[in-house]
């Protein structure tokens, strides 16, 4: 295990697994093996809290602590639920981390968490003015940045476009559904990237999830025609846990 600075322990949790690892706060480098237990059956509150301990047991761990979920956070509270049980909408998420792990939590949406790593430590690190990144994969996650400074809680993937949403359209999991080829999938991300420029007018777009991998952009990314400065993304399946220890850090100092 690699010790450098200041540490925060990270947690993802997702779908079908709950993950977590310490990260360093100066580089954005996990300082330990990852740990990941299944999310248990419902994703209840009570019982995701359960694991969530669980992984901070695995670390011995009792200080701060940063969570990234399929939720909207505002104060604290949850305001939608993906891919887990409704009844997180209007629970205090933090307050019911931080009771039961004993320590100080900071919870945000997945997609700002992979913002955050992005902005602090990867693709966009440095980058002044608008910065707008998102993950392309089961739907369309979105987060946008003024400078270092997050816009939270956007959901662009449900920009309506053609009758339907944004991400029914160009999420990565409909290319595979629908075998579409590179080249007419790239078409769809086009128009949707046309989209969301008229809409924000960003400095820079960064593509992230599974298809920023350079296996897989070396087949489309060449098509995609922007205004904005247009990048992969640096972090794939580390972006939550990294992201989420950034805005532990930077969201209570």
């Amino acid at each position: 295990m690699i010790r450098l600075g200041l540490e925060i322990l990270g947690i993802d949790i997702g779908g079908s697994g709950i993950k977590g690892a310490l990260v360093d706060i100066e580089s954005g480098q996990l300082t330990s093996e990852r740990f990941r237990l299944e999310t248990p059956t419902g994703a209840y509150p009570k019982e995701v809290a359960g694991v969530v301990h669980a992984v901070t047991e695995h670390f011995s761990w009792k200080k701060k602590v940063g969570v990234t979920m399929p939720v909207r956070i505002r104060d604290g509270i949850a305001r939608t639920a993906a891919n887990i049980d409704q009844s997180w909408i209007g629970t205090n998420v933090e307050e019911l981390f931080s009771s039961t792990l004993g320590s100080e939590v900071t919870v945000l949406n997945d997609a700002d968490a992979a913002g955050y790593a992005e902005v602090h430590y990867g693709a966009a690190k440095g980058a002044s003015g608008k910065t707008l990144v998102l993950t392309l994969g089961t739907g369309i996650g979105s987060s946008l940045f003024v400078g270092p400074v997050l816009v939270p809680n956007l959901e662009l993937g449900h920009l309506r476009m053609a009758g339907t949403t944004a991400e029914a359209l160009a999420a990565n999991s409909i290319r595979k559904r629908d075998q579409l080829s590179w080249k007419k999938w790239a078409k769809r991300l086009q128009n949707y990237l046309t989209y969301v420029e008229f809409l924000f007018d960003p400095n820079l777009i960064i593509l992230g999830g599974g298809v920023s991998r350079p296996k897989r952009t070396k087949h489309y990314f060449h098509l995609l025609k922007t205004t904005a400065q247009l990048l992969p993304a640096h972090f794939q399946n580390e972006a939550g846990i990294i992201g989420a220890a950034c805005a532990a850090h930077t969201l209570t100092d």
